[in-house]
């Protein structure tokens, strides 16, 4: 018996007991013989023994339930199906009947309870999920049919059939099983599906995160219907967070619009098996303009992969948690200057702008004795215009050769009065 099989009849069992109607002719028994679980079930050896097909023949075997203690206990019968591969069951996979041998008239049913499959039958007098009262000492017997219907999914394989109760009344351990082979035998697989977050930063004035949604189904056979797959978005605290999710569809980033907090993906056709290798969803994920998110928070994302068709319970689940900041606002534009009619300061240059405001000092001619003209700079490092234009450079040119001259003509008479 599998992990999860008996977790079911264990836990799952004891819940189901208070959503199915109880019989008015059950009344007096109980559930358990002094608070312990006590019934055992028994199984015979199915007729005609060998694999079962699909749309073919059915095998049949007894099923014998025991009570070992002194007081009646109510039977609620639950047969539990655990396939191996990854698709769900419907009503019409299975071929299952029930008949009674040593109990009372009997009719059957499938259920489906959290997307399993799950045979149940209850006295024909009774409303739906009465029970049976298993004698003290005593014990009932049914003949159950079993079978594969024509459209059994061709990824799952052989299944185990457990005789358990939905009210707890098998003992642990009690409960028999058998292993029912589907021909032909097949590699059973699983459905894998993976998020694989690409980036995650600024994208022009958004900041996005990029992810991948993988799906691949490993294993002999398809799925016979479309594979639906919706996500769903959280974060801590209760703040609108405005999602804006899109989806890369027909080679163009498309937003996808959430209808009772669900996002819907395009379906996955039909036949999806391991020949279809790697099947890859682009997603990106911003925070519009109007959330109310103002830092850094992370993101949870959860996938949900389904059958579209028939037993829509999910097949499939992963998720994904990454960070991500709300919008950035373009940055304020800088001020325009306006042109003023204030005339710039003169940037300094080797020749003096007349319009300048900083004070140039002029040139001065001096005289050292020995004839020497300098010149000084102004103070603001550039050199006084002495070209042909400036008066001032001419004059000061005249007077100093007059003072030469001036200079020679006393040396000759000096020297003409020394010699006379």
């Amino acid at each position: 018996m599998s992990v999860r099989t008996a977790a079911a009849i264990a836990v799952v069992a004891g819940v189901v007991t208070t959503l199915l109607p109880l019989s008015a002719t059950a009344a007096s028994a109980a559930p358990a013989a002094d608070d312990h679980a006590v019934l055992r079930t028994e199984m015979g050896a199915p007729v005609p023994g060998g694999p079962l097909t699909r749309g073919g023949a059915t095998e049949t075997f007894d099923l014998t339930v025991k009570n070992p203690t002194g007081k009646a206990v109510e039977y609620k019968p639950w047969m539990l199906l655990d396939p191996k591969g990854p698709s769900r069951l419907d009503e019409s996979d299975i071929v299952f009947k029930v008949e009674a041998v040593d109990a009372p008239a009997t009719k059957s049913g499938i259920g489906q309870q959290d997307g399993e499959w799950q045979g149940e039958f209850s006295p024909s007098a009774g409303e739906p999920g009465a029970g049976f009262d298993i004698p003290a000492n005593g014990k009932m017997t049914w003949k159950v049919t079993l079978g594969l219907g024509a459209n059994y999914p061709t990824n799952n394989g052989d299944f185990t059939f457990t005789a358990g109760s939905s009210n707890s009344s098998v003992a642990p351990g009690g409960a028999d099983s058998h292993l029912f082979k589907v021909d032909p035998q097949i590699k059973t697989g699983e459905l894998k599906t993976w998020f694989k977050q690409v980036s995650s930063g600024k994208d022009g004035q958004e900041q996005r995160a990029y992810l991948d949604l993988n799906h691949q189904a490993t294993g002999d056979g398809t799925f016979a219907t479309a594979l639906a797959t919706s996500l769903t978005l959280s974060h801590p605290g209760e703040q609108d967070a405005d999602f804006r999710l899109q989806a890369l569809i027909d080679g163009r980033w498309q937003d996808l619009k959430a209808e009772d907090s669900r996002y819907e993906l395009p379906r996955i056709a039909k036949g999806f098996g391991a020949a279809s290798g790697v099947h890859t969803q682009p997603l990106r994920l911003s925070l519009g303009k109007n959330t109310k998110l103002t830092k850094r928070t992370t993101i949870t994302m959860e996938a949900e992969v389904r059958q579209a068709e028939g037993n829509t319970w999910p097949v499939r689940t992963a998720q994904v948690q990454f960070p991500l900041v709300p919008i950035t606002e373009p940055a304020p534009a800088e001020p325009t200057t306006t042109p003023t009619t204030t005339t710039p300061t003169a940037t300094p240059s080797p020749t003096a702008s007349p319009s300048s405001t900083t004070a140039v000092r002029q040139a001065v001619a001096t005289t050292t004795g020995n004839s020497d003209v300098t010149t000084t700079g102004s103070s603001t490092g550039a050199l006084a215009s002495t070209g042909a234009s400036s008066s001032t450079g001419l004059y000061a040119g005249l007077a100093a050769a007059l003072v030469a001259l001036g200079a020679a003509a006393a040396w000759l008479g000096r020297r003409r009065r020394t010699h006379v």
